[in-house]
């Protein structure tokens, strides 16, 4: 891996090839043209409403982009477990992109030092613990999701992920791009608010939101199911989806954004 090999560069030199082999590997193009470009993004979660949420992409044609990390389902196991590999395997066979969101769902806890930063696994043998990480156990990290992606469905990892919260920093983002993983976040009026309490924030508010602010080109987020919201979020994606379509948007995934940086 290119990490071990270069680790005494300086980071800007490391980013700066990155970079360049990140526009290499990136496809030229869509295949048709867009005017009012959205992308709907997915994280992980409990897994509640994946077959939903695959489900009314399928029924509008849309396509998007996931990103994964092995998180507690409500089946009492791990969505990148081998019980999941047919729900991976369909979203695959029907074009949508895929990045790491961390194996152990870390979360970025602050620098620790120049070239170190400290890290919170949710899941796994580390879990609640905060360690001080090199870049080289953040390419780890990121890598054990590609090969097992990779086990479960036989297809690459995009060269793409996502900081659990969106939490990240130039350091952090630095480590990520020296091993080949773009940071991707959301438009400010892409949180489409699954993680919010249902009482303040109903459904239908979220969906009046979503369709009042978001613009072409933003970087839409939400989750395959969320533990704490009564009010379950995803089929808002139904009429949510049937509302941009009418205002002219059309959907793409990240591999057909020209940089899909977002929000860090």
């Amino acid at each position: 891996m290119r990490h071990a090999a270069e680790r005494g560069r300086p980071w800007f030199i490391l980013s700066l090839l990155a970079g360049l082999a990140l526009v290499a590997a990136w496809p030229a193009g869509a295949a048709e043209s867009c005017a009012k470009p959205v992308y709907l993004t997915f994280d992980t979660g409990s897994q509640s409403q994946a077959q939903l949420i695959h489900d009314i992409l399928q029924k509008h044609g849309v396509k998007a982009s996931f990103f994964l990390a092995n998180e507690k389902t409500v089946n009492g196991d791990y969505s990148l477990d081998p019980a999941w590999a047919p729900y991976w395997r369909t979203l695959v066979a029907e074009g949508h992109a895929f990045g790491a969101h961390t194996f152990d769902h870390v979360s970025y806890r602050g620098a620790d030092g120049d070239a170190h930063v400290r890290m919170r696994p949710q899941f796994g043998a580390n879990a609640g613990k905060t360690l001080s990480w090199s870049g080289a156990q953040v390419c780890a990290e990121l890598n054990r999701v590609k090969v097992r992606f990779k086990t479960l469905t036989g297809a690459d990892l995009d060269p793409i992920w996502r900081a659990p919260g969106g939490k990240t920093s130039a350091t952090l983002n630095a480590m990520a791009q020296s091993c080949g993983y773009r940071h991707v976040g959301w438009a400010e009026a892409g949180f489409l608010g699954d993680e919010l309490p249902s009482e303040k924030w109903p459904n239908a508010l979220l969906l009046q939101r979503a369709l009042t602010h978001i613009r072409p080109g933003d970087i839409v987020m939400a989750h395959l199911g969320i533990w704490s919201r009564r009010e379950t979020f995803a089929p808002t994606l139904d009429p949510l989806i049937a509302g941009l379509k009418q205002q002219g948007f059309c959907f793409r995934t990240l591999r057909e954004h020209p940089q899909p940086g977002g929000r860090s």
